[in-house]
């Protein structure tokens, strides 16, 4: 692609020969001749010119570059728009595998896509342009949207409702048993029945080997626009706003509701029945045992407003110098009571009478 026509379809800036043909994509430091490259931060200036790249993006604002430019208001950005143009995702083949198992009433849209040795049970319903990989299992009466992905090995169990360009990534679980036990008079424990579902709304992403477990009754929902790191787990009766995103190791228990545009960062564990605010940010490994109210940040365990938790990192650092000086003041006080204690007690004994004899 010459880029000229690059900087039309990133609506960047050019400056420069927009005649060079660009061919792909890549780190400063790894280009090649025909890549583009992009810089975020003026520190990397110098560097770049070392480069072997075609052409880079930048920031408006910054001292061009000896290369071809393609000015950008946000650097990064725009780098990963021209990912999408040069690398567009694969998508198989329409068509239903040889060896997949489609059950009775399922209905598949045009364009689907269905691959080796996956189950799709009774009563399944998948939009137009949706990709199941192979391996996957979806379970009796579950739904999908258009223009989704489903990567090998996921499980999507029965009565799960799929929007329209959800993604499931390898591994993933969808629509488990909640994790629900009561003790009997003897102290055994009586599996609760888990009859609820799980819905996930549109353009929503699940990363490799997450569990969404479905609701006791009712619904866990991840809403519009939310993306799940690898390795998390959603309990039972679950509600997650739009565009909220949790990164990996996250455990966020029963009947949590966590607001719009919310970040959870990594290793977040999260108690049941609390409620998190809209545009909340949740530092690694805080751990949320009350509810949090909406546009703060929140860090440390159990979770307090950000500053707050730092100070009191900073007091903890401060612990042995603290005991130190603590030690130090204990033996400055001993000395001093001894000391008392000795004249105190030289002050009470009595003197010795002229005749030797004690009065």
């Amino acid at each position: 692609m010459r880029l000229r026509e690059l900087a039309e379809k990133l609506e960047c800036r050019l400056v420069g020969d927009g005649e060079i043909d660009v061919r792909g994509l890549a780190p400063f430091d790894e280009a090649e001749d025909g890549d583009l490259t992009f810089v975020a931060h003026p520190r990397y200036l110098l560097k770049l010119e070392a480069s072997r790249a075609s052409a880079v993006i930048l920031k408006e604002g910054v001292s061009a570059s000896s290369k071809p430019t393609l000015l950008a208001r946000d650097p990064y950005l725009a780098f990963v728009r021209a990912l999408h143009l040069f690398y567009p995702p694969e998508r198989p083949a329409p068509g239903v595998h040889p060896s997949a198992i489609v059950g009775p009433g399922v209905r598949l849209a045009d364009g689907v896509s269905i691959g080796p040795l996956s189950c799709i049970e009774e009563g399944v319903v998948i939009g137009p342009r949706s990709a199941v990989g192979p391996q996957v299992y979806i379970g009796r009466g579950s739904s999908m949207g258009a223009d989704c992905r489903v990567y090998p090995q996921v499980t999507i169990r029965e009565g799960v409702e799929i929007g329209d360009r959800v993604i499931l990534h390898s591994g993933a679980v969808i629509g488990s048993d909640g994790f629900g036990y009561l003790r009997d008079r003897s102290g055994a424990r009586v599996k609760i029945p888990q009859v609820g579902r799980v819905i996930l709304e549109d353009d929503v992403e699940i990363g490799a080997n997450v569990a969404i477990d479905r609701a006791t009754l009712g619904t866990t929902r991840l809403k519009r626009g939310t993306k799940i790191d690898n390795l998390v787990q959603i309990a039972h009766n679950v509600t997650v706003g739009e565009d909220t995103v949790i990164a990996a190791q996250t455990g966020i228990s029963g009947s949590t509701k966590i607001g719009n545009r919310v970040t959870l960062a990594g290793q977040v564990g999260i108690v049941d029945h609390v409620t998190i605010g809209d545009d909340v940010t949740i530092g690694a490994q805080a751990g949320v045992i009350n509810d949090l109210p909406p546009g703060m940040a929140f860090w440390d365990t159990p979770a307090v407003p950000h500053f707050e938790a730092k100070r009191n990192i900073a007091g903890l650092h401060r612990l042995p110098l603290l005991l130190k000086s603590l030690q130090s003041i204990e033996s400055r006080l001993k000395a001093l009571e001894e000391a008392f204690r000795e004249r105190w007690e030289g002050a009470l004994r009595p003197e010795p009478s002229p005749e030797g004899k004690s009065h």
